[in-house]
């Protein structure tokens, strides 16, 4: 298992973090998500031989945020 920290622009709610929740954990791969309103970012852990950081941060601005680089 891997984990990554990734900062996101956009959330302004709970309904946001659920968002980003649900949408993360739909993907193969992906063990545990932290999702943190205050620090605007989401950590994830998840099997690299199933998923990517670039699949990860895909599905969240297909849901509709911003990955900050």
């Amino acid at each position: 298992m891997q984990t990554t920290t990734i900062k996101i622009k956009g959330m302004t709610c709970m309904g946001c973090v659920n968002s980003v929740k649900n949408v993360l954990e739909k993907i193969s791969g992906v063990d545990r998500t932290e999702v943190s309103l205050e620090q605007a970012q989401v950590t994830i852990r998840y099997d690299a031989e199933e998923t990517g950081v670039g699949q990860l941060k895909q599905a969240i601005e297909d849901a509709g945020f911003d990955v900050v680089n």
